[in-house]
């Protein structure tokens, strides 16, 4: 018996799997946004209205567009956290810590150099600083992973809270500014060492931060022999291992670098933002990248598009807490209702009959 593939076989199979990565994360987005209508209905609200709100809030004038892109810059960088780790087959949910351990260190280096550096140096190196303290932080997983067999969600998920008491530690007892009675916070950056603003607008220049970030995390996975060693230990870890990859290594530089990206986006939050540090660091971005990167396939240069739409969701929190009488909660209801359509997603994919290969007989 010959197995034969009809005319243009070729052509069909070139295209199956792109058709599917980017079809079947559309549909959980779509079968996510009715079951968030089911939910606003149930609460009292019209979800046509609902979804008129999040639209206006998020990309209905240019104001809207300027706070959406703001939150979309540490989701960019905090995603990148999970979707470089995912590579190689490790699922990474360190990313809160990674940032709070980021801001941490941005702080403490910009407290130390204050005005005596000129303020582009200054800037670099709590950016360095940022840089190195989340990627050891990441990477600590990894090593936990590769050398002691400890499953890396766990241990990852588990540094989170170890890093949030770090930092709270720190912000109520050494580092605590008397002067600031509002909260336990740091004392304040110098103002030589804020980050400024894209001129005419709100943006601050951590979008660009988050964007050259993600376009060189793609060119280092897909267009490098490091990235394809990566890929080739995350596809089958045995195969690596025979073709004398060094997967220890790999795993190390690779969780670094996922850490490195949440931890800079530490130092845009509290250089751009926060100007100290407090409690407030904590406001859930590295949560959120987590699930920017599971939309965009763990893909580098998808991940902008994604963190751009669920910027714009989380800019429309007041809106929908004021006009819709529904909590400000409401967008973290519909991150879950997204997360879980969207990890639902995956067990789908190469199992819908439309996206394989019909052999002729």
């Amino acid at each position: 018996m010959t197995i034969a593939f009809p005319a243009g076989a070729s052509w069909l199979s070139r295209w199956r799997r792109p058709l599917e990565s980017v079809l079947l994360p559309i549909a959980a987005l779509v079968v996510a946004l009715l079951i968030f209508g089911i939910f606003c209905a149930l609460s009292g609200a019209n979800p046509l209205a609902v979804y008129g709100s999040i639209y206006r809030a998020a990309f209905g004038s240019w104001s809207a567009w300027q706070n959406t892109l703001i939150r979309a810059a540490p989701l960019m960088l905090t995603a990148l956290c999970t979707a470089l780790p995912a590579r190689l087959g490790l699922v990474i949910i360190g990313n809160e810590g990674a940032l709070v351990i980021g801001g941490l260190c941005a702080v403490v280096m910009g407290l130390s150099v204050g005005a005596t550096l000129p303020p582009f140096m200054g800037q670099m190196a709590m950016a360095i600083a940022a840089i190195v303290g989340g990627g050891v932080w990441i990477m600590l997983a990894g090593a936990l992973r590769h050398y002691r067999g400890v499953n890396e969600t766990i241990s990852s998920l588990l540094l989170n809270y170890i890093a949030i008491a770090v930092m709270n530690h720190l912000v109520e007892g050494p580092m605590r500014d008397a002067e600031f009675v509002t909260k336990p916070s740091s004392a304040e950056l110098s103002e030589a060492l804020w980050m400024g603003t894209i001129p005419g607008s709100r943006i601050h220049y951590g979008l660009i931060y988050g964007l050259i970030a993600c376009v060189l995390a793609y060119v280092l996975i897909q267009r490098t022999t490091f990235g394809f060693a990566a890929r080739t230990t995350g596809g089958n870890l045995r195969a690596a291992r025979i073709a004398g990859l060094p997967v220890g290594k790999l795993t190390l530089a690779v969780c670094f670098l996922g850490g490195s990206c949440a931890g800079l986006a530490g130092m845009i939050e509290v250089a751009a933002v926060q100007k100290r540090i407090n409690e407030s660091l904590v406001s859930n971005y590295g949560y959120a990248g987590i699930l920017v990167a599971f939309v965009s396939r763990h893909n580098p240069l998808a991940t902008i598009l994604v963190a751009v739409l669920l910027g714009g969701i989380l800019a429309s929190g007041g809106i929908l807490q004021r006009s819709h009488d529904l909590p400000d909660a409401t967008v973290l209801v519909f991150q879950g209702i997204v997360f879980l359509c969207v990890l639902f997603s995956d067990s789908l994919y190469g199992r819908l009959p439309w996206f394989q290969e019909k052999p002729v007989v």
